[in-house]
C-alpha cells in the first residue's frame, strides 16, 4: 500500500472504509453515534473523508477489536484528540476494561468446565437420557452471568447469506 502522502484525499465512503478496515455501513453507524464528526459532502450528497477521518476510523476499529464499548471508545477518542489530557485517565479506562475482561474470561471458563463435565457424563449413544438436556431443563440451575451479554450498542453482524444478498 502506498504511503498516505501519495494517496489522494478526500475519498468517498467506500474507499475510507477500505483504508480503515471497516464496512461502509459501520462508517455511517459511527458517524450516526457521533464517534466520527459529520463529514463534508459533495454537491451531489456523497460523503468525503479526509486522512484524519480515516485515522479516527482506524482508532475506533482498534478499540472495538480490543473489546471497548462504544461509550469507552467515545471517551478514548476525546482523550486522544485532547493533547493536554492526562494519561492517567486513559490508563484508568484500560484498567477497568481489563478487570471486566477478566470477569468475562472467568465466567466463560466456568461455563467451559460445566459443559465439559456434562459432556463427560453424557453417554452419547442411543439412550434417551442425557445429563446435558437435564441440566438445561433444570429449574434450580443458576442463571448465566450477564457479564457475557453482548454489548447492546454494538451493531449486529449480518449473516453470510444476508451479506451475500446485499
Amino acid at each position: 500500500m502506498p504511503s498516505s502522502s501519495s494517496q489522494r484525499w478526500p475519498v468517498p465512503i467506500g474507499e475510507a472504509a477500505r483504508r480503515a478496515g471497516v464496512s461502509a455501513r459501520m462508517v455511517r453507524h459511527y458517524e450516526s453515534l457521533g464517534l466520527l464528526a459529520p463529514v463534508h459532502r459533495t454537491d451531489s450528497g456523497y460523503r468525503q473523508y479526509t486522512e484524519a477521518d480515516v485515522h479516527a476510523l482506524r482508532f475506533i476499529r482498534r478499540g472495538r477489536d480490543l473489546g471497548f464499548s462504544i461509550e469507552e471508545i467515545g471517551t478514548l477518542l476525546g482523550l486522544w484528540q485532547d493533547h493536554g489530557r492526562a494519561s492517567s485517565q486513559v490508563k484508568a479506562i484500560a484498567q477497568r476494561h481489563i478487570a471486566a475482561l477478566a470477569e468475562r474470561i472467568a465466567a466463560m471458563q466456568a461455563m467451559q468446565r460445566t459443559l465439559q463435565t456434562l459432556a463427560h457424563r453424557c453417554h452419547g449413544d442411543a439412550r434417551p437420557d442425557c445429563p446435558i438436556l437435564d441440566d438445561l431443563a433444570s429449574a434450580d440451575t443458576p442463571p448465566v452471568s450477564t457479564a457475557l451479554a453482548p454489548d447492546p450498542q454494538a451493531p449486529r453482524k449480518r449473516s453470510s447469506r444476508a451479506t451475500a444478498q446485499a
